[in-house]
C-alpha cells in the first residue's frame, strides 16, 4: 500500500522538499532540477488525494502553498532512512554528477538561524570543478540568498573547491574539516568567520560519519 504512494521517481524527492519546509510550487521545483512543472503537478495532486498534504491559499494571499498533513509529517523517518542508506552504500557511484547551483540552493535551507552573524555577511563559493562557477550566498539578518550575479557588497568570506568536494560535505560523506586539511577546500578571508562558517549549516540531516561507512563495508565490518 505504500508503495502504491510513494514508489517512483519523484515522489518521495517532493515529500523531502515539503519536510524541508518549501510551500510554494516554484520553491518545490527548483529543488527537483529535471522535473517537469506538468509531473510535478500531477505528483502533488496525487500526494493530496492520497492524504499526504493539504493544498491550501497562500499566506501572501496569492497563489497556493502545500503542506504536509500529520500523515506526510510521519514520512520523516522513512526519508532520513533511505538518505542515510544512500549515503554510506551508494555516494560513490555519483558522486561526481552533482550540480553546483542545486548544491547552493540545498545549503542555503539548511542554515542553523541561531547560529548566524547578526549583520550581513556575504559568502562567496567558487567551484572549480566540473564546472567553473562562482555562486554567491548572502546572510542577512537571518535571511539567505543564494545570487548567481554579484551582489553589490564585497566579500567577507571566499570558499573554494571542486563542487563533489563541498556536496560530500554537505551530505555528511565528508566533513569540512578533513576536507580543509586535505587541501580539497580551501576558505579565505575574515578570520573569525571563517571559522564559524561550517557551524552555520545543518551538514548532515542523515548521513552516517566516513569512518562508519567504511567499517560497515568492509568484510570484517
Amino acid at each position: 500500500m505504500s508503495s502504491e504512494v510513494l514508489a517512483d521517481r519523484w515522489t518521495p524527492l517532493i515529500v523531502r522538499e515539503l519536510v524541508l519546509g518549501n510551500t510554494r510550487f516554484n520553491d518545490i521545483a527548483r529543488g527537483l532540477p529535471g522535473i517537469s512543472r506538468t509531473l510535478l503537478t500531477q505528483r502533488l495532486r496525487h500526494l493530496e488525494r492520497r492524504g499526504v498534504l493539504l493544498t491550501l491559499p497562500s499566506s501572501s494571499g496569492r497563489g497556493s502553498e502545500y503542506h504536509l498533513t500529520p500523515a506526510g509529517r510521519d514520512l520523516l523517518p522513512v526519508l532520513e532512512a533511505m538518505g542515510r542508506w544512500a549515503v554510506e552504500w551508494l555516494y560513490d557511484e555519483f558522486e561526481d554528477d552533482v550540480d553546483a547551483v542545486t548544491l547552493m540552493w540545498w545549503m542555503h535551507r539548511l542554515l542553523v538561524e541561531d547560529g548566524l552573524p547578526s549583520t550581513r555577511v556575504v559568502v562567496e563559493f567558487r567551484h572549480t570543478a566540473p564546472e567553473v562557477i562562482t555562486i554567491w550566498l548572502v546572510l542577512d539578518r537571518g535571511e539567505a540568498s543564494v545570487c548567481m550575479q554579484h551582489p553589490g557588497h564585497d566579500t567577507d568570506v571566499l570558499v573554494t573547491t571542486p563542487t563533489p568536494v563541498l556536496a560530500r560535505v554537505f551530505s555528511g560523506a565528508d566533513s569540512w574539516s578533513a576536507a580543509v586539511r586535505r587541501g580539497d577546500l580551501h576558505v579565505d578571508g575574515h578570520a573569525g568567520l571563517a571559522r564559524s562558517l561550517p557551524t552555520w549549516f545543518t551538514w548532515s540531516p542523515w548521513a552516517a560519519q566516513t569512518s562508519e561507512r567504511a567499517a560497515r563495508r568492509s568484510p570484517t565490518g
